[in-house]
């Protein structure tokens, strides 16, 4: 078994996630008492938020490079980024490391197109949603539509997401605004939603709503025990 390099913090919910569905994937497929081999390096999430904020991206940047640098060093044989925001800068991890790095739109995205689906919304942080760096690796490599939601409420899911649920905020009145955009998303063609924020799935359930949904969390470890337990 390898063993994985979570670089997580961003936020610490979300990383708490990763973490126990790494352990319930791989114990599903070994049984007995396995468990994952893992790594993980959380880093201070103030200080990222506050650069991002500020659009200092390559001090985010060299923050992340050294924690995936002290994962690299310690043991790590691959690295899963435990966001969706910050691979805005994955290339800059990844060409400083000699692991491999599992980018968190190709574990979605290779779900996506293996249920025929063309046409996609996609939800995340105003820097996800506004900019191109996670929208263009969808289209140009894996031939993905992706439909957004207006800019109103991109700055709605925005609020909730830094207000509420990095903190494991649930709120009922938050959940229904996001269902709406999501119907919106949904009559606009859009045949799945990708949950393109790692704590977006903890507010919003597949039960929720009869589109399907593409939970990046889930599906980044996912493809992080696969490649773990591959030969």
């Amino acid at each position: 078994m390898k063993t994985i390099g979570l670089l997580g913090g961003m936020s610490w919910e979300s990383s708490l996630i990763y973490y126990q569905l790494i352990n319930e994937l791989v114990n599903q497929r070994k049984g007995g008492l396995h468990s994952a081999k893992s790594l993980m390096y959380s880093v201070d999430f103030e200080e990222i938020e506050r650069y991002q904020n500020q659009g200092k991206w390559e001090e985010a940047a060299q923050v992340l490079v050294e924690a995936a640098k002290n994962l690299e060093r310690g043991g790590a044989d691959f690295l899963v980024l435990c966001t969706n925001t910050m691979h805005k800068v994955a290339n800059e991890i990844e060409k400083t490391l000699t692991i491999p790095m599992l980018h968190i739109a190709d574990a979605t995205a290779e779900v996506i197109i293996s249920q025929g689906i063309k046409r996609v919304g996609l939800l995340g942080t105003k820097y996800t949603l506004e900019e191109n760096f996670y929208k263009q690796r969808l289209i140009e490599n894996y031939a993905l539509e992706v439909v957004i939601p207006k800019k109103p409420d991109i700055e709605l899911i925005n609020r909730i997401i830094f207000e509420e649920l990095v903190f494991g905020k649930i709120n009922a009145e938050s959940k229904n605004h996001f269902l709406r955009i999501m119907y919106e998303l949904v009559n606009k063609g859009a045949e799945g939603i990708i949950l393109g924020c790692t704590e977006i799935g903890l507010l919003i359930k597949q039960e929720d709503i009869s589109t399907p949904l593409f939970d990046t969390t889930y599906l980044h470890a996912l493809k992080a025990i696969g490649f773990a337990l591959s030969k």
